[in-house]
């Protein structure tokens, strides 16, 4: 069993405590540079009354890349499965042709 991890990152000036489980180290690290990258070009860049508006318009940012993505994602794969379904026919149509 992998011994957990406690680490500590800062999210919009608040430090939180986890325990983690180390393969996951770094990923969180990344995400947590990553929202304060964001909430700060928020704040320097728009009307901002507070860090809860700031961290809701980085949680929407994230939110939405990712299901922008799954719908990129479900669109290639609709593409792929017609490609497949005509090459399908092309090889049956070339089989009982012959």
């Amino acid at each position: 069993m992998t011994e957990r991890l406690k680490i500590k990152l800062s999210i919009a000036d608040r430090v939180y405590p986890l325990t983690i489980d180390p393969a996951q180290e770094e990923g969180l690290r990344k995400a947590a540079k990553n929202i304060e990258q964001l909430a700060k070009k928020f704040e320097q860049n728009y009307a901002v009354r507070d860090k809860q508006d700031v961290l809701a318009m980085c949680a929407l940012q994230f939110a939405s890349k990712i299901e922008q993505g799954g719908i990129e994602k479900q669109e290639d794969n609709q593409e792929v499965v017609e490609r497949l379904r005509s090459l399908d026919s092309l090889i049956a149509s070339t089989l009982s042709a012959q």
